[in-house]
C-alpha cells in the first residue's frame, strides 16, 4: 500500500462500502461546487470543474447529484469553502499531507489536531512535510483500455512524463499544471479516466509495520471519514501483513 490515500481509491475496508460511497460523493460534490464557484459553471471553460465531474463519473456519481453541486455554486448565501492544506507527522514519524475544503477553519483545524494527537502524532508547520514531496498530476486508467506500450506511447504524445502500472491499472504522471491537457488528450483516445488528480508523491517512502502501522491506518481512516478532508498523502509503505491485530 503506497502512501497516497486518495478517497476515490479506498480499497482496504470491508463492510463499509455504502457509507464510504456516500462520503466519496459528498467530497466530490464539494469539489464540484468550489470549482464552479471560483470559475465558470461550464466545464468546457473550467478545467478544474471538468476534472471534478470526470472523477464523479468514474465512481458512478448520479448526474443529478453533479448538476445540483454545480447549481449550488450560484446559490445566494451558500457555503464559502476554502482550500486549506495541513501538514503533520503520524505514527512512526510518517509525514502526512491533508488537503481540505472547509467553511469553518476552527472546526477543521481543531478536528485534525485532535486526530493526530490521539494517534501519537502532531500537526507541523507549512512546508515541514511538503518539502519531501513533489506535486504532480496523476491519471489512472484500467489495464483493459490499452496495452502497456500503447498507453506509454499515447501518454508521452499527450505530454506526460512517465507511465507505470500496478494491480489497479495504468498510472500516468505529468507536471501538475499539464494535468488538464494530458487528461483531455487521453480521454479523447480511451474514454474517461478512472481518476485525474493533482497528488503529492514522496521522494522517499518509509516502511511501517507493527503497532505503528495499525495506528497509522486508524489515523488515515479517521481523516478520510471527515467530510472536510479531500485528500491524504503520506510517505509510508505498508501491506496487510504489516498491521498488528
Amino acid at each position: 500500500m503506497a502512501g497516497h490515500s486518495k478517497f476515490a481509491n479506498i480499497k482496504h475496508r470491508k463492510g463499509r462500502q455504502d457509507a464510504m460511497r456516500a462520503k466519496i460523493f459528498t467530497k466530490i460534490a464539494r469539489e464540484i461546487t468550489v470549482a464552479a464557484k471560483i470559475g465558470s459553471p461550464d466545464p468546457s471553460m473550467n478545467p478544474r470543474l471538468r476534472l471534478a465531474i470526470q472523477n464523479g463519473r468514474a465512481v458512478s456519481m448520479p448526474k443529478d447529484r453533479i448538476e445540483r453541486a454545480i447549481a449550488l455554486a450560484a446559490a445566494v448565501g451558500g457555503e464559502d469553502y476554502k482550500s486549506v492544506r495541513y501538514e503533520g507527522f503520524g505514527p512512526g514519524g510518517i509525514g502526512l499531507i491533508v488537503e481540505t475544503l472547509t467553511d469553518n477553519l476552527n472546526r477543521t483545524g481543531g478536528n485534525l489536531r485532535s486526530y493526530f494527537s490521539k494517534m501519537g502524532g502532531n500537526l507541523g508547520t507549512t512546508n515541514s512535510v511538503t518539502s519531501g514531496f513533489d506535486r504532480i498530476g496523476e491519471i489512472r486508467f484500467d489495464l483493459a483500455v490499452a496495452s502497456e506500450d500503447d498507453m506509454l506511447e499515447a501518454a508521452l504524445e499527450a505530454g506526460a512524463d512517465d507511465v507505470a502500472i500496478d494491480d489497479e491499472g495504468h498510472i500516468i504522471t505529468c507536471a501538475f499544471e499539464n494535468l488538464n491537457e494530458v487528461s483531455s488528450a487521453l480521454n479523447a483516445k480511451y474514454g474517461d479516466a478512472g481518476s485525474a488528480n493533482i497528488v503529492w508523491r514522496p521522494h522517499i517512502s518509509i516502511p511501517v509495520d507493527g503497532q505503528a502501522a495499525t495506528s497509522l491506518m486508524k489515523l488515515l481512516e479517521t481523516l478520510e471519514d471527515d467530510d472536510d478532508v479531500q485528500d491524504v498523502f503520506g510517505n509510508y509503505e505498508m501491506d496487510e501483513a504489516s498491521l498488528q491485530e
